[in-house]
């Protein structure tokens, strides 16, 4: 692994590559930088780099770094999401990339109308069916959404996120992307009030080149930018 900064300049120059290779821009996908396990320092480093967004697995994490770096970066709560911890995190993320249950719908329509903000969501699906994974069943996702659509005024939802398995067959990994970029194109056409589908957050450091040919607009890249995780930090 390299620095901060030719780490990133490597990631850059893929998302362009792949970017072109599916007849986009690279300004259509947004490098979401996790930040699980990495220390301030680290992250500051990354903003100085260019880095807006910041993505964190624990509420508790997010509202810790919060404190100290504030509103430099847009937070995204990527990780799953207990009801009990969204008020930690109501009043600091630019989008939860988790939503996916009604009991969390609840939550944090409540505490998000007591600020009076708007909650930018996407759906979790968890197109692989992987019982490790969290997220809804694909056949149960436009139910969903229009039971959002019909009754959480403050949540946004801005598009669908899921996960690959972690194997080294590419087509599936691949299969599973297309998926979730043909539910959103399923979804979009039903014109459910309030609901957007530009955005798809999909791919990791291992897979993002593959999510970036499918129709991802945000990768979600820790380990290529900062290295393996130490999880003693944490």
């Amino acid at each position: 692994m390299g620095s901060i900064k030719e780490n990133l300049s490597v990631i850059r120059t893929k998302i362009d590559c792949e970017a072109k290779k599916s007849n986009r821009s690279k300004d259509d996908i947004t490098l979401l930088a996790v930040t699980k396990t990495v220390d301030v320092d680290a992250i500051y480093e990354a903003i100085e780099e260019g880095i807006t967004d910041v993505g964190e697995n624990k509420p508790q994490e997010l509202s810790r770094k919060y404190q100290v770096i504030g509103d430099a970066v847009r937070w995204h709560q990527i990780g799953s999401l207990q009801t009990n911890k969204v008020k930690y995190i109501i009043d600091k993320v630019h989008m939860i990339h988790s939503l996916d249950r009604i009991a969390l719908c609840e939550e944090i329509q409540n505490r998000a109308e007591k600020i009076g903000r708007s909650i930018n969501c996407l759906v979790q699906v968890n197109i692989s069916k992987e019982e490790s994974k969290h997220g809804l069943d694909e056949e149960d996702v436009v139910e969903f959404i229009n039971d959002v659509s019909n009754n959480y005024k403050n949540i946004k939802i801005k598009g669908l996120m899921t996960m690959a398995p972690f194997i080294d067959d590419k087509d599936e990994i691949r299969s599973v992307f297309k998926r979730l970029k043909d539910l959103s194109i399923k979804i979009d056409s039903l014109n459910i009030p309030d609901i957007d589908m530009r955005t798809l957050s999909m791919g990791m450091s291992g897979d993002y080149d593959i999510a970036i040919e499918e129709g991802s607009t945000i990768v979600r890249v820790g380990t290529s930018i900062f290295g393996e995780r130490n999880y003693n930090k944490n």
